[in-house]
Order: C-alpha cells, then structure tokens, then sequence
C-alpha cells in the first residue's frame, strides 16, 4: 500500500511476502521497485482503515466491553477478570484468532499486565506471547527499544549508542536516562513496566462483570432471546451474589453472523443482583433487536458494581406471591420505559437564589454533601421555570406584602402574608462591576381568599419615580 507523505510517496503497509523481500513501510516507494521490480502496489485509504478498525472495535465486545482502539491497525482488549469464560486467556487468545482468521484477518496477539508490554510483545516478540503475571520486566527484556512505542528517531538514537536489547535499558538510573533520551521515553518505559498508567480510550467502561453464552446453532425467535437473557442474568447475578455486590446497570450484547452486536440496557434505581428483575426490565426491548442471520454469543456486562449486603425483604410467607414491595421496582419501570433523564429527584444545593437550590439526582439515591433545604424558609412546591408577571397589584407600603393581584386574569385577594424575605444574587461568582440592586428580590408568601397559597416577589429595591415590578415564582401545595 502506498500514500503520499509530504510530497513523498512512501509504503504504509507491506504483504509478507514483501517484508521477506526487504522491504518495510515508511519506505519510499521508489526504492521499494528498485529493490522490486515486479512489486505490485496500490493507493493506501486511511479513512476507510479507519472506519474497518472502528468496526472491529464493535465486533470484539464479544470478548470483553473495554475495547481501545490503537491506530492505525491494532486493538487493546481489557480481559481482566473475564478469561475464566473460556477457560483460561490461552483459549480466549484461540478463539480470537481464529475467528478473526475465518474472516480473512491475521493479527499478532500478546497478553501482558500493561497495555504497553503487550503492544511491544505483539509486535516485537513471539506471536501468542502470554506474560505471567508481574513479569514484564523479564518478558520484555530481550526486545529492541523500538519495542516501547517510542518514535523512529528516539529509537534510532538509542541503538545508535549500542543499546539493542530493553534488558539494557532497563539498568540504567532514571535522571540519565530521562536526560538523555527524553520523559516521554521514560514515560513509556514505566508504563510498561506498570510503573505509570496508561491512559487507554475504551468505547465502554472496563467491567469484570461479565457473563456470556455460546450457543451451538445462532438463535433468532423472540422467546430464545428473552429466555437467554434470564438465563445471562441468572449467571451474571450468581457471580454478583458470591461477592456480595450489586449493580446499577446491565447491558446486554447480542452478537450476529454478520459481526454487528446490537445491544440493549437496563438500570436500577438501586444497587441490584436480581435475575428476574433485570430480565423483566430488557425484555420490552430485546422486541427491538434485529438478529439478522442469527445470534451465536449473547454477553451481559454489570456497570456501576457496588458492596451489596443482603437484607431480609420480607416475613416467609406474608406477603402475597407476585407484589413487588418497595418503591424501587417502580422506579426501575418507569426510568427504563421513559429514559434516565426523565424521572429524577431534587435534591439541595447551598444556595440562597431559588432557581440554584436544585439539582436533579438519582431518584432514590440519599442527598449528600449539601444541607437540606432550611424550614425557617420553605419553598414551593411548584417552582415555575421562569417567573411570571403580576398585574393589578396593590400594597400599602413599599415593603408591605401585596393586598390583592392579578395572575393569569383572576383578581386574588390577599388574607394573609409572611415577609419580606430579600434574597441578591450571587456576586461572588462572578464580576463585581456587574452587580446591580435591579437584581435584588423581597419574597412574600400570600393565601388568598380561597386558600391558595403562592411565593411572589418584588423586583429590585423601591423607586419612587418607578413602579413596582411583581412576579409570582412558584406555588405552595
């Protein structure tokens, strides 16, 4: 493969057969045919490369959800916690190989506590490489320096000075060897060494809570995915219960013939490991994935894993068989039937200006860090989204509550009030210059003649030569 690079054709990608011929990418293309006469070459096409590997991304959560990207042609699987599921990471790295291969693409694997160990040992070690645990050091040793990732002139300058092998590299003290060769050298090293972390873009979050099914013959009919998602929920939710944890959210993958892995999500309110709830909630959605030619492996990964200790929920035998008790089951309907974004709970926030003492929270989950809202000033109930215009108001005074108002074109005669309650704006959050007495507000609880009660304010500081502004912000139940 060939492409341009400022202004000079050079090789990106060479076929086997090309690399025992001598050559490599990053080639210039006019020395490759000199060497080559009969090399047969064509345009490189970086876009599609790209989209191809994004692709894979997708294709490989079957093995684990934290997949990364490593442009522009590899791939880095976080498979902690998960090879047990096929017997050991020997067997993972087998399956993988060979499915990719029933495709048409060959890879160099490697396994290694570090992203960066495995990197170096997939491309400049023995292909299938499994690094035992704690080993990098040793593993790593006896593979050039190029080996780290590093960029082709810090390479070349280290073999320059007669060091080939990392094992040399690793003797040397860190102050010389940062000197000379520069931090981000020394950067790689450490974080193959796990010295350092690696900052590594999942397209999920990393989970070692993951159940999958294999299936013998791909399943497509409604009821098997419906009975195989109970049935990923009941294994998943066996290992949750033995660790005494919980979960927040599952995601259930359903991965086809064709490579695609349509998925669907469940969340809870709470911490939980309940099979038949969690499959109750996927199975209103499981309606909407396509299984095309078929579903060979279904996954079920737990996010959000939390300490779950278990609790006694009821008397044997004295509640009747089928009633959900507690608030969560509903909770957990009606978030996944309307969306997370659209059943919440206010919870306080330190502030004194109305519109800033909320923020939407979890709708079961306890308010923390901030103080509950202060019952020497209570707030509506009902507080409008923007505060609405008064007319016809009446006050003896200027700091006196109101007599009457209009609102909404009913006259409201005012019986009884409690106030003025001044509340200013937050000047300490921004410029001081901007401050202005036009934005201080004297609140008035009201009840009318018939009872209703509203929180109404006055609008800057009394003016003579101005009348009065009055808005009502929100309404008692």
């Amino acid at each position: 493969m060939v492409a341009a690079e400022r202004g000079t054709r050079r090789l990106t990608a060479v076929s086997l057969e090309a690399a025992r011929l001598g050559l490599h990418p990053g080639q210039k293309a006019t020395d490759a045919m000199a060497l080559v006469p009969e090399l047969a070459t064509a345009e490189a096409e970086p876009e599609a490369d790209a989209q191809a590997l994004s692709a894979l991304v997708d294709w490989c959560v079957r093995f684990s959800p934290a997949v990364a990207a490593d442009p522009p042609d590899g791939l880095v699987l976080d498979i902690s916690g998960l090879a047990h599921l096929w017997g050991g990471e020997a067997e993972l790295m087998a399956d993988f190989r060979a499915r990719l291969a029933g495709a048409g693409v060959f890879v160099r694997l490697a396994v290694a506590d570090t992203a960066a160990a495995a990197w170096g040992l997939a491309h400049y070690g023995r292909d299938g490489t499994i690094a035992a645990p704690g080993a990098q050091r040793e593993s790593l040793g006896g593979l050039p320096p190029a080996a780290l990732k590093l960029d082709l002139e810090t390479a070349a300058q280290i073999e320059r000075l007669g060091f080939r092998r990392l094992s040399q590299l690793f003797a040397l003290p860190r102050g010389p060897f940062a000197k000379r060769f520069g931090q981000a050298a020394l950067t790689r090293l450490d974080q193959a060494l796990g010295r350092t972390a690696e900052a590594l873009a999942f397209r999920r979050p990393s989970t070692p809570w993951l159940a999958r099914l294999a299936f013998a013959e791909p399943i497509s009919a409604p009821e098997d995915l419906a009975r195989v998602a109970f049935d990923a929920a009941a294994k998943l939710c066996a290992r949750l219960d033995e660790a005494g944890k919980g979960a927040r959210r599952f995601e259930l993958f359903f991965h086809r013939l064709d490579g695609a892995s349509p998925s669907v999500a469940a969340g809870l309110a709470l911490p939980g490991r309940d099979a038949n709830r969690i499959a109750k909630l996927l199975a209103p959605k499981i309606e909407t994935v396509d299984p095309g030619f078929g579903i060979e492996v279904v996954t079920l990964a737990a996010f959000e894993v939390e300490a779950l200790s278990g609790r006694q929920a009821e008397l044997q035998g004295a509640a009747r068989p089928g009633v959900e008790e507690g608030l969560s089951p509903l909770v957990d309907r009606l978030v996944n039937r309307l969306g997370e974004d659209r059943v919440w709970r206010a919870v306080p926030v330190e502030s004194h200006v109305p519109e800033a003492s909320l923020a939407r929270g979890r709708p079961l989950a306890p308010a923390a860090g901030a103080r509950p809202w202060d019952p020497e000033a209570p707030r509506p109930v009902r507080l409008f989204r923007r505060p609405e215009p008064l007319e016809a108001v009446v006050a003896l005074t200027p700091d006196d509550p109101p007599n009457q108002f209009r609102w909404r074109g009913r006259l409201h005669r005012v019986r009884r009030a409690e106030g003025p309650e001044r509340v200013g704006e937050e000047w300490w959050k921004g410029e001081i210059e901007a401050v202005s007495v036009g934005h201080v507000r004297d609140y008035y609880r009201v009840e009318d003649a018939d009872g209703g009660r509203f929180w109404l304010f006055r609008a800057g500081l009394y003016d003579a030569g101005e009348p009065p502004k009055w808005w009502l912000h929100g309404v008692f139940g």
